[in-house]
């Protein structure tokens, strides 16, 4: 009998911190709902360079306690990769507050896998980072947000794996997003739009690389872009068609990035806003911006709109609606 009330206090436990791990998310009573991105965090562990994106990420969770966590991409930068990649997520895990990871080219680079990674990821409390089997690329996984009054799905985010290296001979430079991922959300986007019936649900996305849109968009006299662009976006030379996609679906409002560390502007491009996160991590690579986050605001009762901002250590900057202020007067 002892050993039945154990093993019963042990099925309650994992219960509990199953349900840790995997909150709902959902829109408040006020009908809003708000990201963080961190991107680009680089952190070594154990290394003094990286001690300023610890603080930053703490001062960007004081002040904006938001709903959801998402890091896209590069967290760690060093050796030991587990002890690293817990540090910092743990930062989000310990305030109860739900995140996912989106890998970078970085984060696999430092003795563990993807997949060893991911193992990680997902035993830490108010993880939300999965994956999709049968698919390139690991962390692809969809996070669906809630109606205020839990009756349907209001927002979705499409989380993607934006892999790393170009893998064709002759073409060098960064992997693009496959056909394969570019299918799954294409049918995903399809059934969401089905249960919603037959409208696009609002979508974001948010992976690591850039789109070769990006460039298009930021050398466009027509495109109205607000922020700091002071290099090139490192985007493939290949283009697989995902903005295309997008496109055709309807669904998709925004897409966020990291990467290109110099970069934190946002631009509107045929109707979808191209954003980037404001880089998070310390010196232990090149930066040449002040490190903080970028925040987007969502609304389910303004659903073809949404504010997004960059939170640095000296406050809020870059505050902008979209639409509203990227359409010419």
């Amino acid at each position: 009998m002892k050993r039945f009330y154990i093993l019963l206090a042990l099925m309650c436990l994992g219960l509990q911190f199953a349900g840790a791990q995997q909150p709902a998310l959902k829109f408040n009573k006020d009908g809003k709902f708000k990201i963080v991105q961190f991107t680009d965090v680089h952190y070594i562990y154990n290394d003094e360079r990286s001690t300023v994106s610890i603080e930053r990420i703490n001062q960007v969770l004081d002040a904006e306690q938001p709903d959801l966590v998402l890091f896209t991409g590069d967290v760690i930068y060093g050796k030991p990769a587990e002890e690293g990649m817990r540090t910092v997520l743990n930062l989000v895990s310990k305030r109860k507050i739900p995140f996912a990871v989106t890998f970078g080219n970085h984060d696999n680079e430092q003795g563990l896998t993807r997949e060893e990674l991911l193992k990680i990821i997902q035993s830490i409390p108010y993880n939300l980072t999965t994956t999709t089997p049968g698919i390139a690329g690991v962390t692809n996984f969809i996070l669906p947000v809630r109606s205020s009054d839990g009756t349907k799905d209001a927002t979705v985010l499409y989380c993607i794996d934006s892999h790393s290296y170009s893998q064709i001979k002759g073409v060098s430079g960064y992997d693009y997003i496959k056909m394969d991922q570019i299918q799954w959300y294409k049918d995903n986007s399809k059934k969401f739009a089905e249960k919603n019936n037959g409208t696009p649900v609002p979508s974001y996305a948010f992976f690591h690389i850039a789109l070769p849109e990006y460039n298009q968009a930021a050398s466009s006299e027509g495109a109205i872009l607000y922020g700091i662009r002071k290099e090139k976006a490192c985007a493939p030379e290949l283009n697989s068609g995902l903005f295309a996609a997008m496109k055709e679906m309807g669904d998709v409002k925004g897409v966020f990035v990291g990467h290109d560390h110099d970069d934190d502007y946002a631009v509107f491009w045929k109707g979808i806003l191209l954003a980037y996160g404001r880089y998070t991590g310390g010196n232990t690579v090149y930066n040449n911006l002040p490190n903080g986050a970028r925040v987007i605001e969502l609304d389910e009762n303004a659903a073809d709109s949404f504010k997004t901002w960059i939170r640095v250590k000296d406050g809020v900057t870059q505050s902008v609606i979209c639409p509203a202020d990227f359409t010419k007067k």
